[in-house]
């Protein structure tokens, strides 16, 4: 079995299978805690009778068909005290909805750490919601500036570019094009470091865990 989910990262830019039940390439990661976790998916934009359907993944996706228009359909779990949602679409909901979506937003005491590949709307980034109700954002090869504990485990991971302001913008440049590839597994395993998280890579390329469609935001 393959744990941790430095996994994900490390396929972030695999391509999709037609053959595969479940997600392995790209995917975007959403984990909350402090927060009951039917609510959190209820105010993401889940169907209550789909919740307590608990229906797998390979069993939502395999319709003939395929998935209705506007709807996402995504992959969810806990590990710990934290709830997890994993995304394939390029995105992850909770970060391109809580700015417009009222209900997205998390109260007092409330955490919040996502890791979107904005394929869309590139770059790729962490948004850190720690319990106070501020989001803060980092690009892929920075962290947030505030000197957390995620940060300390984004530098420990090895997900923060070196600070090379003396040196010409070419070299600078040259030297994250070099490097960038290796930070979507150095970013999650960072992020899985911080929330204690490991997620079964099997079960998710299987589609074994439970799933729900979410609107698009």
């Amino acid at each position: 079995m393959s744990h941790g989910i430095d996994w994900i990262g490390t396929h972030s830019t695999t391509e999709r299978s037609a053959a595969l039940h479940g997600m392995l390439g790209g995917i975007s990661l959403t984990c909350a805690r402090g927060v009951d976790a039917d609510e959190f998916l209820i105010n993401l934009g889940a169907d209550l009778d789909e919740l307590a359907a608990r229906t797998p993944y390979r069993d939502r996706t395999a319709p003939v068909g395929g998935t209705p228009a506007g709807v996402n359909p995504v992959m969810y779990g806990t590990c710990g005290d934290w709830l997890y949602v994993l995304e394939n679409w390029g995105m992850a909901t909770w970060s391109t909805g809580y700015l417009e979506v009222e209900s997205m937003w998390p109260y007092p005491g409330e955490e919040i750490v996502c890791v979107t590949l904005n394929w869309w709307s590139p770059p790729s980034q962490v948004i850190h919601v720690p319990g106070d109700e501020r989001a803060r954002r980092a690009e892929f090869g920075e962290d947030t500036g505030e000197g957390s504990a995620l940060d300390s485990a984004l530098h420990a991971a090895g997900a923060v570019f070196p600070s090379i302001p003396d040196y010409p913008a070419s070299e600078v440049t040259a030297y994250r094009e070099e490097h960038g590839p290796r930070l979507p597994a150095a970013v999650f395993t960072a992020v899985g470091n911080y929330c204690g998280l490991s997620i079964d890579r099997e079960a998710v390329q299987a589609g074994d865990l439970p799933s729900l469609l979410i609107p698009m935001v």
